[in-house]
C-alpha cells in the first residue's frame, strides 16, 4: 500500500446507501465479541499472559459503569444510582483486579494508552480519580507522554475536575454532546446546555489537553436537518480536534432504556440520511477529514496523520495510533487483547464481585484466533483504517495465494464493485471515495463467522 498522501475527498451517493445499507457488525474486533466463548476461562489467559513478551507495550482500559440518570439512547453497559457508596465498593474490587493484572503484567511492559471509559468515568469524585489513577501508576509503568484519555459528561463535572484530571495525567479527552436542541435533549432524558460544555471545552484547553473530540448522535427523536446542522454549528465553532457523528441505531428489544423513546417521534429514514448527507458536507467545509466509521478528525490531529502514514490501528475503543499494544482489560465487561486472544470480564456487579472474592480473575468469556481469523482481521484492519489493501502483502505475511483463498470473497466483492464501491486490482483492492461510507458491507465479505451464522438483525445499521 502505498501512503504518505491524503486520501481523496469522500463521496456521499444517498441512493447507494439507500440501496446497500443493512445490518452489520461495527468491526471494533474481529472476530465480533458476540463470537467470544465461555470455555475461554481465567485459566486459558493466564496461560497466554505467560507466552507474551514481557516488553511488549500496553493498552489498559478501565470500565465505570455508573451513571446518575438513564440516556433512552444509550446501548453501554451501565449501573444507574446516585448512590455514591456503590462506587467506594467498585473501587474496592477493581483496585483487586488492578493488583493482580499488575503481579502478571509486571512493571516492564510500558503503558502507551489508557482510557476510562463507561458509564460515566466522572460520576467517581476527584479523590477516587485521583486514588485510581494512583493504583494503576503503582502497579503498572505509565510513561511520560502516553497516550491517556477519558470519557466526561459536561453536566456532571466542574473546570476544578478537569484541572484534577490534567494533574494525574490525562492529556485527552472525550465529551457526549449527542444534540443541543432542548426537544431533543428531553425526548432522550439528556439535558445538557451549552454553557456546561464550553466550560469543559475551555477548561480542557486552559489545562493543555492534547486532543479535545466531540460525540453526537443523528437519528434521535425530534431531530430534524436544519436542528441537527444548528447544533454542529456551534460544535464545530468550539474547535475540537475530533468529532465523532454516530447513528442511532433503535433497538429496543436488546436496550431496555431505549423503550422509553417514542418511535414515531423518530426522524424518517429520508430524513436520518439527509442529516448525515449535511452533516459530512458541512464538516469536509470546515476541513475536518473522514477517518472512517463515524470520526471526523482536523489534518492536524494524531488519527489524520497516522491514516496518511499508514499507522492507523481499530481497536475496542475505536480508532488508535497504537498498533502493537496488548490490552489490558480492568473492570465489569471490559474486553482485553493478549498475543492472539480476546478475553471479556463478567458484565454483571454481582459476577464479577464473586470472582474476586475468590481471587479469581473475573474472565467471562474469550477467544484464541486462529491463523485464519487472524489473516481476516489483519485485511479488515487495512479496510477500515486505510481503505485498501495490499494482496502481496497478504500473501507474504500468511503464505497464501490471495485471489485462490479468498476466491468465494472476489466474487461477492465484483458485485459491490459494480456498484462502484471499491477496485479489484491484480495487486490490490481499493475502496472508492462513495463507497467508503459503507465500509462495513465490505468488510462483511471477508467475515468467515457472519457467513456460518447470517443473523445480522442483532447488529445495527451500517449507516
Amino acid at each position: 500500500m502505498q501512503f504518505g498522501a491524503a486520501l481523496p475527498p469522500l463521496e456521499v451517493d444517498l441512493d447507494l446507501i439507500r440501496r446497500l445499507d443493512r445490518n452489520g457488525p461495527r468491526y471494533t474486533s474481529y472476530p465480533t465479541a458476540d463470537r467470544f466463548v465461555k470455555t475461554f476461562t481465567a485459566d486459558d489467559y493466564l496461560a497466554w499472559v505467560e507466552k507474551r513478551d514481557q516488553n511488549n507495550p500496553l493498552s489498559i482500559y478501565v470500565h465505570l459503569p455508573f451513571c446518575n440518570t438513564v440516556c433512552y439512547y444509550c446501548a453501554c453497559n451501565k449501573v444507574i444510582t446516585k448512590d455514591k457508596s456503590k462506587a467506594e465498593e467498585y473501587l474496592a474490587y477493581l483496585f483487586k483486579e488492578i493488583e493482580m493484572q499488575g503481579k502478571l503484567l509486571g512493571k516492564h511492559s510500558p503503558v502507551e494508552q489508557l482510557h476510562w471509559g463507561g458509564g460515566t468515568p466522572t460520576f467517581l469524585s476527584d479523590e477516587q480519580m485521583r486514588a485510581l489513577m494512583g493504583k494503576i501508576g503503582e502497579h503498572f509503568h505509565l510513561v511520560e507522554d502516553g497516550e491517556y484519555s477519558i470519557e466526561i459528561d459536561p453536566r456532571k463535572v466542574t473546570e476544578e475536575t478537569i484541572t484534577t484530571l490534567a494533574s494525574i495525567g490525562f492529556n485527552r479527552i472525550s465529551l457526549g454532546v449527542q444534540d443541543f436542541d432542548p426537544e431533543v435533549q428531553l425526548a432522550v432524558n439528556r439535558i445538557q446546555t451549552e454553557e456546561e460544555t464550553m466550560r469543559v471545552i475551555n477548561a480542557a484547553r486552559r489545562e493543555g489537553f492534547k486532543s479535545i473530540s466531540i460525540d453526537l448522535i443523528y437519528g434521535l427523536p425530534k431531530q430534524s436537518v436544519n436542528g441537527f446542522l444548528a447544533t454542529l454549528d456551534k460544535v464545530i465553532a468550539a474547535g475540537p480536534d475530533r468529532i465523532s457523528i454516530y447513528n442511532y441505531a433503535h433497538l429496543p428489544l436488546v436496550f431496555k432504556p431505549q423503550r422509553r423513546i417514542e418511535e414515531k417521534e423518530l426522524p424518517s429514514p429520508k430524513e436520518k440520511l439527509d442529516i448525515l448527507d449535511q452533516t459530512i458536507r458541512r464538516l469536509i467545509a470546515a476541513g475536518f477529514l473522514y477517518i472512517g466509521m463515524d470520526h471526523f478528525a482536523k489534518p492536524s490531529d494524531e488519527l489524520a496523520i497516522a491514516q496518511q502514514k499508514g499507522l492507523l490501528h481499530r481497536n475496542f475503543q475505536g480508532y488508535s495510533t497504537h498498533a502493537d499494544c496488548d490490552l489490558v482489560a480492568l473492570g465489569v465487561s471490559a474486553i482485553g487483547k493478549i498475543g492472539p486472544t480476546y478475553s471479556q470480564n463478567f458484565r454483571s456487579l454481582e459476577e464479577y464481585y464473586a470472582a474476586l472474592d475468590k481471587s479469581e480473575l473475573p474472565v467471562m468469556r474469550g477467544l484464541v484466533l486462529n491463523t485464519d481469523d487472524l489473516l481476516r482481521r489483519d485485511i479488515i484492519q487495512a479496510l477500515m483504517c486505510h481503505f485498501s489493501l495490499s494482496k502481496a502483502e497478504i500473501e507474504a505475511k500468511y503464505a497464501i495465494r490471495f485471489d485462490d483463498y479468498f476466491k468465494d470473497e472476489l466474487h461477492f466483492l465484483k458485485d459491490l464493485e459494480k456498484e462502484g464501491l471499491l477496485d479489484i486490482h491484480p495487486e490490490f483492492i481499493r475502496v472508492s471515495p462513495k463507497g467508503r461510507l459503507l465500509i462495513r458491507n465490505i468488510c462483511m465479505v471477508f467475515d468467515r463467522y457472519l457467513a456460518l451464522d447470517d443473523n445480522q438483525a442483532k447488529y445495527s445499521k451500517v449507516i
